[in-house]
């Protein structure tokens, strides 16, 4: 068994990560990572935005995320379909058409005042990623050696939370410093009269000190919103009106930016990896895959990491403004951080993926990032924040890695559609932000922590099984 793991690790070190045959194509596709990073993240502060925009719960307002990752469950398993029929680039095309249609419905939905709108126009954006990542993940994986794919996947992954930090940047310089609210929750802070008249009958002894608890001011803002929506419906209408096309802004230029992308590659030629016999039945292909244990709980692993990323990063917001008392600006800058440990982490850990079994990479970084989620839970104030923020280094590894896992040595036409049991298993992030809302709600944002550690209890058990297990395995009994 050591010598099996030391000559695939010699294998690793000395293949290719992307033949010079492929690299025009390897370019264009890792672009579509980045494109689908800023989408993902540009659109977890609308969680918070919203919640105070619209008036409505922490439960309610997790439904960004529940249509944002929904959008995937529902399209991978029809995109896998049209790939089987057509191919990586029209499917690719595809992804970018229905993109740029969901983020152009950013556009009534501000317009009407409408939260619903808005839902169902992420919902169709996630049509289009879903389209995105069915396609490119597999394409990716197929663009060289064999040996080498599980590190190709996380140098193209590597890629995906820089669009994640210009989302992230965009977020915290064009839309948070801009929105009325946040002028509404500045005014309230400082205890000025045109906030604190909406509140006073809220607060007959006074206003309580903000800077000493933490919490408080997110209640007097509330309050003081729905106060002003219920007795001064014009005023609340022009902050809703105003908000929304803040918000509506980067969505159309995103747009146009994916309609470019979706011009390019039209005129662009790309690889088609064909094969001579069509795919088999779709039943029978799926028997197989269902019948592969690495893919299978793969599938499950991957279910449970979408769900503790989206978690954390959506959350870090709540957690900021709650438990430390920053503005939604500065707490913005805290997901800012984790998202430039997240992608020096995974570049660095495609490093690492040279040298050391992808299972025990994995394994190890879920065990700490358990480590610093109880941290979270724990420890006061901004110490706590941190170690949420930490936990970023440790997930970089994770989707890629578990995908790389997941699909190693399938056949073709089972790496299709097994990749769309992977796209699927992103509902994680639809379920469990919104679980974790109503924990929020009634339980508080600290001890909501504990579901997402659940998770890297889950994925750290993946990453166990596959160095005891499925690396050991020889290629035919997993083939």
């Amino acid at each position: 068994m050591s010598s099996t793991s030391s000559n695939s690790s010699s294998g690793r070190a000395d293949s290719k990560v992307v033949p010079r045959e492929f690299l025009m194509a390897f370019i264009l596709t890792t672009c579509c990572f980045a494109l689908w990073g800023f989408a993902n993240d540009i659109t977890n502060p609308l969680v918070k935005v919203f919640k105070e925009v619209f008036q409505i719960s922490n439960t309610q307002s997790s439904l960004v995320q529940f249509a944002f990752y929904g959008g995937y469950f529902t399209m991978a398993l029809p995109a896998a379909m049209f790939i089987r029929k057509f191919s990586y680039k029209g499917a690719i095309m595809v992804g970018f058409s229905l993109y740029a249609v969901g983020a152009l419905m950013s556009i009534p939905a501000s317009l009407n005042t409408n939260f619903w709108i808005f839902i169902v126009g992420f919902y169709i954006l996630t049509f289009g990623l879903a389209f995105l990542e069915t396609s490119c993940n597999p394409y990716i994986l197929a663009m060289g050696p064999p040996e080498t794919a599980t590190q190709r996947l996380n140098l193209a992954q590597a890629f995906n939370p820089i669009g994640s930090l210009t989302g992230m940047v965009v977020a915290s310089t064009i839309i948070a410093p801009n929105l009325q609210v946040g002028e509404f929750r500045a005014a309230m802070e400082s205890k000025s009269p045109a906030a604190i008249q909406y509140v006073q009958a809220d607060y007959p002894d006074g206003l309580p000190d903000f800077k000493q608890e933490f919490g408080a001011l997110d209640g007097a803002v509330s309050a003081g919103l729905s106060n002003m929506q219920a007795n001064d419906p014009e005023s609340f209408l022009a902050i809703q009106q105003h908000d929304l096309g803040v918000v509506r802004t980067p969505y159309v230029v995103i747009a146009c930016v994916v309609i470019g992308f979706l011009i390019l590659f039209a005129i662009t030629k790309m690889p088609t990896f064909a094969r001579e016999e069509p795919d088999g039945p779709m039943g029978e292909v799926a028997g197989r895959l269902l019948g592969k244990a690495h893919y299978r709980e793969g599938v499950v692993a991957q279910a449970f990491y979408v769900g503790a990323q989206i978690t954390c990063w959506t959350f870090i917001i709540h957690y900021g403004m709650e438990q430390v008392g920053l503005t939604l600006a500065q707490a913005q800058t805290w997901n800012i951080a984790a998202m430039v440990i997240f992608l020096v982490s995974r570049f660095v850990c495609t490093f690492m993926l040279k040298y050391f079994s992808p299972g025990k990479l994995l394994a190890a970084l879920a065990i700490v990032a358990i480590a610093f989620t109880l941290g979270a839970i724990w420890l006061p104030g901004k110490i706590g924040l941190t170690c949420l923020v930490l936990i970023s280094a440790c997930m970089s590894l994770m989707f890629p890695t578990i995908y790389g896992i997941a699909l190693k040595n399938l056949a073709h036409e089972e790496a299709k559609l097994g990749s769309a049991g992977l796209i699927m298993a992103i509902v994680g992030g639809a379920l469990l932000p919104l679980l974790q809302g109503k924990f929020i709600d009634e339980l508080g944002v600290r001890n909501s922590f504990y579901l997402p550690m659940v998770c890297f209890v889950v994925i750290a058990v993946y990453g166990i099984r596959t160095f005891t297990r499925f690396e050991s395995e020889p290629v035919a009994a997993a083939a």
